[in-house]
């Protein structure tokens, strides 16, 4: 539009021009606004509430003397270890596997794309079978390991393998578009300057994705940490040595111990709580970083425009 057609426009007919899309009356933005709450309340909040509310139910003695029980404590170590297993050999593979599906063309890409998408189309239960049907004592590899006496199944390394497969596609996933998106110019650019691959990766790569990595760390961590049906496959429920506190909370509801088992389920909305409080801290102080160094780059004389 020329500067005389824009003159021309009167003050209503430019208003209307650059009226925002979205500019529904007040009740209707209210409503959306309440009823969005409600949701979240109900599914969210309400659900949070009622278990530590159940968890603190028979008071505060009873809730200290299960935490401290033998088995919930076994329970807690396990599932940390297993959380601490497998959240960086995901992290790895995930980072990995995004890195060569996003920035190289190879034969069997398409196939290793759908590979990585097969623990979100098959059931943990599942999953679990298939690890018993693998190394279980009629299974393919059962005899064999019996023979060099090495347990997997109803043992901690089962309880890896399960909790690894369910969880290995989220960081990948939360990669992959997202290195698709930003191409592979600036790793040229650092190829031509004599830059090392590790280089690359680490001051190239990395700065760029790093809050998708975060977001997919978050989601393994919490995954890893409440994951039941395909452990609860391979696991046994052996109380204080296979059991997992998810499993744990079962036993205890099973056997009417409702206290108890919310007080466990209480404990994992706590790690649960903790985990987003870390990424939500980090996230802040990574952008913090970003507009600090954005500011220390920035030209004085935009600087000066921006003031």
């Amino acid at each position: 539009m020329s500067h005389s057609a824009a003159s021309a426009l009167s003050p209503a007919t430019a208003g209307a021009a650059f009226a925002p899309a979205s500019a529904e009356p007040r009740l209707v933005r209210g409503l959306l606004i309440a009823a969005a709450l409600a949701v979240v309340g109900l599914l969210l909040v309400l659900p949070l509430f009622t278990v530590f509310a159940y968890a603190l139910s028979q008071g505060w003695r009873v809730y200290a003397a299960t935490v401290v029980d033998h088995d919930a404590l076994a329970a807690m170590r396990l599932t940390l270890l297993v959380a601490a297993i497998c959240v960086p050999a995901n992290t790895i593979f995930g980072v990995a596997a995004a890195w060569a599906i996003a920035k190289f063309d190879f034969r069997g890409k398409n196939l290793l794309i759908s590979l990585i998408d097969l623990p979100f189309a098959v059931s943990p239960v599942v999953a679990g079978l298939i690890y018993v049907l693998l190394f279980g004592m009629q299974g393919l590899l059962g005899p064999w390991l019996i023979a060099h006496d090495i347990r997997i199944i109803f043992a901690v390394p089962g309880i890896v393998l399960a909790t690894a497969f369910v969880t290995f596609p989220f960081v990948a996933r939360e990669l992959i578009p997202l290195m698709q998106e930003q191409g592979d110019e600036e790793e040229q650019a650092a190829v031509s300057l004599g830059a090392s691959p590790w280089q690359i990766f680490r001051r190239v790569t990395l700065p760029n994705i790093r809050f998708g990595l975060l977001y997919g760390v978050v989601l393994v961590n919490a995954r890893a940490m409440g994951e039941f049906g395909a452990v609860s496959v391979v696991s046994g429920h052996v109380r204080g040595l296979t059991n997992t506190m998810p499993l744990h909370v079962e036993i205890l509801y099973n056997e009417y111990h409702t206290a108890a088992a919310f007080t466990v389920a209480s404990l994992l909305a706590f790690l649960a709580i903790v985990t987003l409080v870390a990424k939500s801290v980090l996230e802040w102080r990574i952008a913090q970083q970003r507009r600090a160094h954005d500011d220390e780059d920035a030209p004085l004389g935009a600087q000066g425009e921006l003031r």
